[in-house]
């Protein structure tokens, strides 16, 4: 092993059952290196990341890590020890830290009664220890990890991870991994449970680390932004690396097709579109990304890689309707006498895409649920045009037939109309990456993944002139994330986009609404780049106000917040998760309604009744969540 590889995977083989994810793969990390890992659905990138954990081993090959290299994994879904607290979980990511800081103070203290060799040993040791305490952070160490837990909006310092919502266990989980400050993290989709704001700042602060990183992630900014090279998985194969970011690895894509004499299918046309869209140069790109991108240019042209020429990718805006899809004026949203949602004006036209943004929990899905006249306003009025037809990403599961095929269940139809032009929906399924052998395919032998490209299919086939997409680039690969785009694009109608990718926002949007988290709902034209900007001149601390913060470095805990209000410790942290809770119980009982829907239960009658009983009770407890927000808001606002 080289003297500056940290780890090296050799000959990785690994199966499950008849499926081979990986044969004879090898890669390896260096010292500082940032690299990103992508691939398609399924092709195995959480499991590879787990492999250079050590968390699992391979059928065959060997991990060689150097000797003393310190790794961190953080997974998508964080586990923590039974009993875990949030400071006691921080302490053990500290405890390098602290061993370095009791060792400098020990050796500090027996420097006066040494002399000559030795005093030279210790004053050199000394030295060492300092560095070394730098490196993992400072001399401060809860100042450190009370800063993390502020700028990531955890305010639960001393409280049982156990009683934390997902989102602030994931918070929880990255700040551990960062005040480890290891050789090597590990990174598995750290962006899910993030606000704009806050992944804004993750991205700083990694890419201030000065270990290795290796990163999985749908956040095309992360990859265009942070990484030097890009490991590409060929799915029952082994991987191919580039250098560079997200950008370079493109256009050496298109290079490596024209060699092969690619043949140009149009569902491989993305990449083309993409290095078209990422050279008009985004407003948010930053130095460094040049800078990177730049450095891999160089590296190309001594491999003799010629860069390609890419036609300007021009985005026609869709005409708009003649006609007000959705209206809220003046119109408010309140529980008892507090006000969620204050004096919101929005009109929703045909051919608008409008991405929704704000904090976790500053009301996203109830400006969303006002608008579409699922809850009523308090005061205004909120008009909906009579031809109005809404469809949901995550209700159209509920109409997937797992025993019909791909075809069928996509429409039924041979042709569909996509803005007024008759296409073939063979060709349409086609461009979705379902080939025609696919779509003789039953939906039951799809897998999560593919099962997901289908219901994006569906939903723009179902008639409707507003689409509602609640994060919709999560666990897609980056050629159904394009696909996506494209179909949002050119689409007649209006889309709601409640999302945190910075990126998608940029390449779709046409308008933003920030849900401020105070009542106001603030409109900004154009994409999430020129909206940062516009709110950054607006409001110059803006970007520190954004993410949540607790109240000082030296807060004397619950007792001090709950001070003025009616509401005791645990209350509040009942509000601060209540509309996560919401939203997690009506995915609940969208689940059971899918459930009811499949043909397969009636053939057991008692699984039927159980299902029927599971959609009550789910229904049950959405409606006493709701009840429950209204009387904690009606106690703050008494106070």
């Amino acid at each position: 092993m080289g003297s500056m590889t940290l780890l090296r995977a050799a000959g990785f083989s690994l199966s499950f059952g008849s499926r081979v994810l990986f044969e004879d793969l090898t890669m390896v990390v260096e010292e500082s290196e940032r690299v990103g890992l992508v691939g398609v659905n399924g092709s195995g990138k959480s499991t590879l990341l787990r492999l250079l954990a050590g968390e699992t081993t391979p059928d065959t090959g060997e991990r060689q890590l150097r000797r003393g290299t310190r790794i961190t994994y953080l997974p998508q879904e964080p586990t923590f020890p039974a009993g875990a607290t949030v400071a006691g979980e921080l302490s053990v990511a500290q405890a390098p830290l602290r061993q370095a800081l009791t060792e400098h103070q020990d050796l500090a203290e027996r420097l006066g009664q040494l002399a000559g060799p030795a005093l030279d040993r210790a004053v050199t040791e000394l030295a060492r220890l300092s560095e070394r305490i730098e490196h993992l952070g400072g001399w401060d160490t809860e100042h450190l990890a009370r800063t993390l837990l502020d700028r990531l909006g955890v305010k639960d310092w001393d409280r049982p991870i156990a009683e934390l919502s997902g989102g602030l266990q994931k918070r929880v989980a990255i700040a551990r991994a960062l005040l480890a400050r290891p050789d090597l993290l590990l990174l598995d989709e750290p962006t899910n449970h993030l606000d704009a704001d806050t992944v804004e700042w993750l991205e700083e602060a990694l890419d201030e680390l000065e270990g290795a990183l290796v990163l999985v992630t749908h956040d095309r900014y992360f990859l265009d932004d942070l990484v030097d090279r890009i490991i590409e998985i060929q799915p029952g194969s082994g991987v191919i690396s580039y250098p560079g970011n997200y950008e370079a690895y493109l256009e050496q894509k298109l290079v490596a097709q024209a060699d092969a004499e690619f043949s140009g299918h149009k569902r491989d046309r993305w990449i083309a579109q993409e290095v078209a869209w990422l050279r008009r140069g985004p407003e948010a790109r930053r130095t460094k990304s040049k800078a990177r991108i730049e450095r891999a240019r160089k590296l190309m042209a001594e491999r003799g890689f010629i860069r390609p020429r890419v036609p300007e990718l021009q985005t026609v805006a869709s005409p708009r309707l003649g006609h007000t899809v959705l209206e809220a004026r003046h119109a408010s949203f309140a529980y008892g006498p507090r006000e969620v949602l204050r004096d919101v004006d929005v009109i929703v036209q045909g051919g608008e895409r409008i991405g929704i943004v704000g904090p976790n929990g500053a009301g996203k899905t109830t400006l969303v649920r006002l608008l579409l006249g699922e809850v009523p306003p308090s005061k205004g009025e909120v008009v909906r045009g009579k031809n109005t037809k809404v469809a949901y990403y995550d209700q159209a599961r509920t109409k997937l037939d797992p025993e019909q095929t791909v075809y069928d269940a996509a429409w039924g139809e041979d042709f569909v109309d996509l803005g007024g032009r008759q296409v073939p929906l063979r060709d349409y399924l086609d461009d979705l990456l379902f080939p025609v052998p696919m779509q003789r395919m039953q939906v039951k032998a799809l897998s999560g993944g593919e099962r997901n490209r289908l219901l994006l299919a569906r939903i723009f086939l179902v008639g409707a002139n507003v689409l509602v997409l609640d994060e919709p680039t999560n666990d897609l690969d980056l050629v159904t994330l394009n696909v996506l785009e494209r179909l949002l694009l050119g689409f007649m109608g209006a889309v709601l986009l409640v999302t945190h990718d910075r990126y998608f926002l940029d390449k779709v949007a046409t308008r933003i609404l920030a849900v401020e988290g105070d009542g106001s709902v603030v409109g900004y034209p154009g994409n999430f780049s020129l909206y940062r900007r516009l709110k950054a001149q607006s409001a110059p601390a803006a970007r520190e106000v954004a993410i949540p913060k607790l109240a000082s470095p030296d807060a004397r805990g619950p007792a001090t917040a709950a001070k003025g209000s009616k509401l005791g410790y645990l209350d509040q942290r009942e509000l601060a998760g209540i509309e996560a809770a919401i939203q997690a119980a009506e995915a609940r009982r969208a689940a059971s309604e899918a459930a009811l829907v499949d043909p397969a239960i009636y053939s057991d009658a008692h699984a039927a009744e159980g299902a029927r009983k599971d959609l009550a009770e789910a229904a049950a407890e959405v409606d006493r969540l709701y009840a429950r927000w209204g009387e904690l808001l009606s106690l703050t606002a008494s106070t």
